[in-house]
């Protein structure tokens, strides 16, 4: 069975749209984009589209490539101070004269719709309930229970450990109480691991998961995303040998990217005063 990413995402927005109408005062999200990486508008354009979707106020603030990390900085403090402002999210990457772990580390863990401040990182970790959850592994956690996967008590791998999704991903299937494996380019055995997981989470950005990898009863989620030599898009998962295999799959385009977007929409509706 194919995981309709872009169904639930529909969804999800719809129920924040509901919800949002009946707020007194709407949630206004910030964000910052730095320079002119055409790649970088385009996420920024659809990350706006999304908000003005589910009635969140969003504002980009444009800043020319060669801003000081300092003058940065200060206008993220700016931010984290202003009442008006609910959330905050600074588009990646940065210039390489700024240093991203500063500037992630200066957005006040309210306001970090993105969930990477070391704060929300930590309480994750520890257990406690983090302000906002990373946007790419919550969605997914949001995917699987729309389709009421069972993960407690599930064999789950991981394929990678970045910050943004690996190594959150591990830990939100570990609060579910999954079993989680993470491996990485040192793991030995990687394909008997994938045989043996009930669930495959692969976000290398690679293709990786090929046939006569996986079991029948097995969930794959494809976070990877890229143009193969062909200039088509596709995953970490060879989807045509794969998808007949097994027992679910998401496709790309449309399964865990969509999920992003709703799940950064989802934190977005979220004020903390």
């Amino acid at each position: 069975m194919i995981l309709d990413g872009k169904a639930v995402s529909n969804k999800i927005l719809e129920k924040l749209k509901d919800k949002i109408e009946k707020f007194s005062i709407k949630p206004h999200l910030v964000v910052i984009l730095v320079g002119d990486d055409p790649a970088s508008k385009i996420y920024v354009k659809n990350k706006k589209a999304a908000a003005e979707k589910v009635g969140i106020r969003s504002s980009i603030l444009e800043l020319n490539s060669s801003i000081s990390e300092e003058e940065l900085l200060g206008k993220i403090k700016d931010l984290n101070r202003d009442p008006d402002v609910t959330g905050i999210l600074v588009q990646l990457p940065l210039p390489s004269h700024i240093d991203k772990n500063k500037v992630v580390e200066t957005i006040s863990p309210k306001k970090d719709v993105d969930g990477f401040t070391p704060e929300n990182v930590g309480r994750l970790v520890i257990g406690l309930e983090p302000y906002f959850y990373p946007a790419t592994p919550q969605g997914i956690i949001m995917l699987l229970d729309e389709y009421g996967i069972q993960l407690e008590g599930a064999d789950a791998l991981v394929i990678g450990r970045s910050n943004i999704v690996g190594k959150p991903m591990a830990q939100m299937l570990l609060r579910r109480n999954a079993t989680v494996t993470q491996a990485h380019s040192y793991t030995k055995s990687l394909e008997d691991k994938i045989k043996t997981a009930d669930i495959v989470v692969s976000a290398v950005g690679k293709k990786i998961v090929r046939c006569k990898m996986v079991n029948k009863n097995s969930v794959i989620i494809d976070v990877g995303i890229f143009r193969d030599a062909n200039g088509k898009l596709t995953g970490d998962v060879d989807f045509d040998l794969i998808s007949p295999e097994v027992k679910y799959i998401t496709p790309v385009p449309g399964g865990v990217g969509p999920m992003t977007i709703a799940s950064l929409m989802y934190n977005a509706s979220k004020v903390y005063h």
